[in-house]
């Protein structure tokens, strides 16, 4: 049985690295996979819409239930 190997480049530090052999995949490291997730949970990455009309039926429902 063949091993697969595939190197690829870490998405946090650039580090090249074997995938398959490497528990934290898609990061090189446990602290890149960290640094990752910290900026997730602080809001630096944030997904966007393309759809406006999404955003604009969300804010008329969210105003029905503010506070007056």
């Amino acid at each position: 049985m063949k091993n697969k190997t595939l190197e690829i480049k870490c998405p946090k530090c650039k580090k090249k690295f074997d995938y398959y052999q490497n528990e934290f995949r898609p990061f090189c490291s446990y602290r890149c996979k960290m640094i990752d997730l910290g900026k997730w949970l602080s809001e630096e990455y944030v997904i966007s819409h393309k759809d406006q009309e999404d955003d604009e039926s969300d804010n008329e429902i969210s105003d029905e239930f503010e506070d007056k």
